[in-house]
């Protein structure tokens, strides 16, 4: 924790999550309605980021189990700051 910032797991918060791999935007409903994005890397692999608003710390690990289900590998978890 940085200065006076406190994390409130119980709160939604927007996150930002990458994964290796391709998931079209049909996945956006199994992903708590966030939004899907697949961008390619130098190498033309795949790599989506799932963008949007995660009700709590419950449910940001719901979305990380399934992404793990699914077999896609995690790249990254990025909490993005409220304006």
């Amino acid at each position: 924790m940085q200065g006076n910032r406190r994390l409130h797991l119980d709160k939604p918060a927007r996150y930002r999550i990458e994964v290796q791999g391709r998931l079209d935007e049909s996945w956006s409903s199994s992903f708590d309605n966030m939004a899907i994005t697949v961008e390619h890397d130098g190498d033309g692999a795949s790599i989506t980021t799932l963008s949007g608003t995660v009700a709590d710390q419950v449910a940001l690990h719901g979305l990380l189990a399934r992404i793990r289900d699914l077999g896609l590998p995690l790249l990254s978890v990025q909490r993005i700051e409220q304006e």
